[in-house]
């Protein structure tokens, strides 16, 4: 293998049918999420007060040729058995030459935009509940984070101390939260508390506002391109608003929005607050934007190599590598043949940072 000690910095389960009937507030059970069959879509995940249900076609297609992918008609007993089995989870890793995987959700995105944030954060425990168990059987490997619905600020707080509490290295948090935005000071004491209990932020693609897809232009297929956009955003807003500058060691991860755009994203952060802030209302920040960028976001991503190519615009430190298995953008099994090729204008140092150690030091991962 060209690299058999990788950490994917994010990777996803397949909620099994029970995991929000078995392990949600009994009050909530009659309305918890399950799977049913759908004569035209095959297996979906039905979730009440969304729209359209959650297909499986692609939720766990890695691997598949591109071909053949279909949103419809997979069926649950054929998708990957280690997306819920953590037991098989381990045979998986091993063949795409991954030692550990940071574990996020798969159903539990299309969750973050409910509207009923009571109902969200239900689903949300019982996840998290759910996923102390899959992760109990390899901790080392399995690195587990938990769901916050990020409904009022009290709520939250007391969904971190439990998510710690479960053993969970951080906290995916949904992208629209109930009251202000994430730079208002309101949220102040959230921040506080996740550096006190140690725990890493991530905000994942699909997950905010940002993200809607049904109002795309042009070609179904052009909407690909709009997914990071809500990352991008939160991103901004945690910058501009000056979170960074009330707590400088607040680090979070952006997830699955690639990072390729990043240094032309920081340069137009610095133009703007150079140029523009003055009429448009912006605080007075103590550095630039594309200094807090460059220091308190992370990103991760599959096989963008133009992030490889730019990495010197940016901070390579900042740079973690995943897998996103089972999902049909996951480079699983064929991730060692893709680094060997994305990597080979890296230094040793580089593909060691890239691959595994910027993980391992944000985790705090010992795997000596």
């Amino acid at each position: 293998m060209f690299y058999d000690r990788a950490i994917s910095a994010d990777s996803h389960i397949t909620e099994p049918p029970n995991c929000y009937i078995d392990y949600i507030d009994p009050k909530f059970r009659d309305r918890a999420p399950t799977i049913v069959n759908d004569p035209k879509y095959g297996d979906v995940y039905v979730i009440e007060g969304l729209a359209r249900p959650v297909p499986m076609g692609l939720i766990a297609a890695a691997g598949k040729d591109p071909k053949t992918l279909r949103v419809s008609g997979a069926k649950y007993e054929e998708l990957h058995r280690s997306g819920w089995d953590p037991k098989c989870r381990i045979a998986d890793q091993d063949r795409d030459g991954v030692v550990a995987e940071v574990i996020y959700p798969t159903v539990g995105m299309m969750i973050c935009n409910h509207p009923d944030y009571a109902f969200k954060r239900a689903c949300f425990q019982a996840y998290n509940r759910w996923l102390a168990e899959y992760c109990d059987e390899d901790t080392k490997r399995l690195i587990g984070l938990g769901q916050c619905a990020m409904s009022s600020v009290e709520e939250t707080l007391q969904d971190l101390r439990d998510i710690k509490a479960l053993g969970f290295a951080g906290a995916m948090l949904a992208g629209n939260p109930a009251e202000e935005d994430f730079d208002h000071p309101m949220y102040d004491p959230v921040w506080e508390l996740a550096l006190e209990l140690n725990l890493v932020l991530s905000f994942h693609i699909l997950t905010s506002k940002s993200d809607d897809l049904t109002t795309q232009r042009g070609p179904k297929i052009n909407s690909f391109q709009a997914i990071i956009r809500g990352c991008q955003d939160i991103m901004g807003t945690f910058i501009f608003g000056g979170v960074f500058d009330r707590f400088p060691d607040l680090k979070i991860v952006c997830v699955e929005a690639d990072a390729g755009w990043v240094p032309h994203y920081m340069y137009r952060m610095d133009h703007a607050y150079d140029r523009h802030r003055y009429w448009m209302k912006a605080p007075k920040l103590e550095q630039m934007p594309s200094d807090y960028f460059r220091e308190n976001i992370y990103l991760t991503f599959q096989d963008d190599w133009v992030a490889f190519a730019t990495k010197d615009l940016m901070n390579v430190k900042r740079l973690m590598w995943a897998n996103d298995f089972p999902h049909s953008d996951s480079t699983w099994p064929n991730s060692q043949e893709m680094l060997a090729e994305h990597t080979k204008n890296l230094t040793k140092q580089e593909i060691d940072w890239v691959l595994r150690e910027n993980v391992a030091d944000l985790y705090n991962l010992n795997f000596d």
